[in-house]
């Protein structure tokens, strides 16, 4: 199949979350999602030092943070139950590069009531099969070498660990961050997917709950 872009400017159903593109009409509810110190403690948006305690901070931070009109850049929403509609993260498919089928997903960042549950699974599925059906040969996921948290989730979905990238880029307190550097090939995608239904059908029919408030 020849690579194609992902088509932008769509909205996308699966059975627990919805993606929409994000815009920055939507940044104060992806603020009040994500605008959590644990979130960026992992390395988020360049670590510690990037996070911002008020909407007018996030904002500043969100304008040159995510490449909205150069990538596929997703606010993730909850579907049914009593949370149905709320922004709970974002994530995106970015550095497309067309001729080599290649892409990279990340981005990534939740409100940490929904940590541990489907939503993660469900917005991979649904970004890297938007990638894959679109003819991507090669989709490129990494992590702040410091971050386990997030290395062990990548891990989960069964990409493939490539080694650590070191002195990779800078944090935002300036320090170098090493990045640990995973992909997934065309070739792996169906069992890859199969991993991610069969968490997903574990849930049931049950909507996502959100875990008490960690602050």
């Amino acid at each position: 199949m020849r690579c194609t872009r992902p088509p932008f400017g769509e909205v996308v159903e699966g059975r627990f979350i919805s993606l929409e593109p994000l815009t920055p009409q939507l940044v104060p509810e992806l603020f009040a999602a994500v605008g959590h110190p644990e979130v960026f403690d992992g390395g988020y948006g360049g670590g510690p030092a990037a996070y911002r305690d008020t909407l007018e901070g996030f904002t500043e931070f969100a304008d040159t943070y995510y490449a909205w009109d150069a990538a596929n850049v997703h606010a993730v929403r909850l579907l049914g139950g009593p949370h149905d509609g709320l922004l709970v993260g974002t994530s995106t498919l970015g550095d497309i590069d067309v001729s080599l089928g290649y892409a990279h997903l990340g981005w990534t960042a939740y409100d940490p009531r929904v940590w541990g549950t489907v939503v993660n699974a469900e917005a991979k599925l649904l970004i890297l099969g938007s990638a894959f059906d679109n003819g991507f040969e090669r989709v490129k996921i990494q992590a702040d070498v410091l971050n386990t948290r997030s290395r062990a989730a990548i891990q989960k979905l069964g990409a493939t660990f490539e080694g650590i990238a070191r002195h990779d880029m800078r944090r935002a307190d300036g320090a170098w961050r090493d990045s640990a550097i995973f992909s997934i090939l065309s070739a792996e995608w169906p069992h890859v997917r199969r991993g991610l239904e069969e968490r997903l059908e574990k849930q049931g029919g049950r909507p996502v709950e959100l875990a008490p408030s960690r602050g």
